[in-house]
């Protein structure tokens, strides 16, 4: 079996902070504060292997920010190990820099009065490459992430999709192995998404790039990852293929229902069947699965309904993970 490129072991994160104690005067709090402590990351481990597309995901507060931080070097475990790429990155970050790139949606590393370029060429003599090679690595990344139009406008002139997109390259100018993407889509329209979701799965696809994602946006999730993890109050719930989420943590179905004829009445139906959408051309049931399997729910839904189409489906990737979010 491959050695991972990432080595998870037991990592925690914890963060203490001041507290004013009551009834003590400022200077009394401000040399002799109560400090109470904040598990951020509890114990969590995983690996991940080159060539994977991973999601990290939990809701606000969960612990995934602080996580890549760690594995990025920017802060140090409070326990356990990290390992990437066969470095620790609390003790070889620089080193770890030149073989990694990271993204963080809400913070750019772009010059901002600065052609585009310019920040290219910045980034290139900032990780030792050589002239010939920032300008081939800069054709390449202008070509593939269809930056021509404005290279050579500063970048705050840049709308937040083109910037994104600009990020992302500038991430890449190193040939990393893995890029650590933090809500690397937030902010921008569908059709800038659209356009950075199908860049990222060609940079997987044809440079085998690592990537380990954080996002609340579900279309990253499905369209970007292949295995997904799930954190929540500091630990890891969740490990799994994207596509078993829902079966893992669904415990109902959908059945969609076309009339033969316009439904004029909607009768009451028995216990853990609920209409979802009551229309005279489409009828759709929630099935709770501990009450009914699909075989006979469907049987009691056509002993009320003459259909002329039937649709059997899961709940969206939404609900599946808001799910996830409620169960924990």
């Amino acid at each position: 079996m491959k050695t991972p490129i990432v080595q998870v072991t037991s990592l925690s994160k914890n963060f203490s902070y001041p507290v004013p104690k009551q009834g003590k005067g400022w200077l009394s709090n401000l040399f002799f504060p109560e400090r109470r402590t904040v598990q951020a990351v509890e114990s969590i481990s995983f690996a991940i292997h080159a060539g994977e597309r991973v999601a990290f995901i939990g809701p606000n507060g969960a612990g995934k920010s602080t996580t890549i931080k760690m594995m990025t070097g920017i802060l140090f475990p409070s326990e356990g190990e990290v390992r990437v790429l066969d470095m620790n990155p609390a003790t070889d970050r620089k080193k770890l820099a030149y073989h990694i790139g990271t993204v963080f949606g809400q913070r750019s590393q772009l010059l901002p009065n600065l052609p585009l370029t310019d920040s290219f060429e910045f980034f290139g003599v900032m990780y030792d490459l050589s002239s010939e090679d920032i300008r081939r690595r800069t054709k390449e990344l202008v070509q593939t992430f269809e930056l021509g139009d404005f290279a050579q406008q500063p970048v705050r002139k840049l709308s937040l999709g083109q910037r994104m997109r600009a990020e992302v390259a500038a991430s890449l100018i190193h040939e990393p192995q893995i890029i650590f993407l933090d809500e690397p889509t937030i902010g921008l329209d569908v059709v800038a998404k659209k356009s950075l979701r199908d860049l990222l799965l060609r940079i997987n696809q044809e440079k085998k790039t690592t990537i380990f994602l954080t996002s609340h946006d579900v279309g990253d999730i499905e369209t970007l990852c292949d295995r997904t993890m799930v954190i929540n109050h500091g630990k890891l719930i969740a490990d799994m293929p994207t596509s078993e989420l829902s079966k893992q943590f669904i415990s109902e179905k959908f059945i969609s229902l076309v009339p033969k004829e316009h439904a004029e009445t909607f009768p009451p139906l028995p216990e853990g069947l609920t209409y979802e959408e009551t229309q005279p051309t489409q009828i759709i049931v929630r099935v709770d699965l501990a009450r009914w399997d699909v075989p006979s729910a469907l049987t009691s839904l056509l002993g009320y309904f003459e259909a002329e189409d039937i649709d059997i489906y899961n709940a969206d990737m939404e609900s599946v993970i808001r799910h996830v979010y409620e169960r924990t």
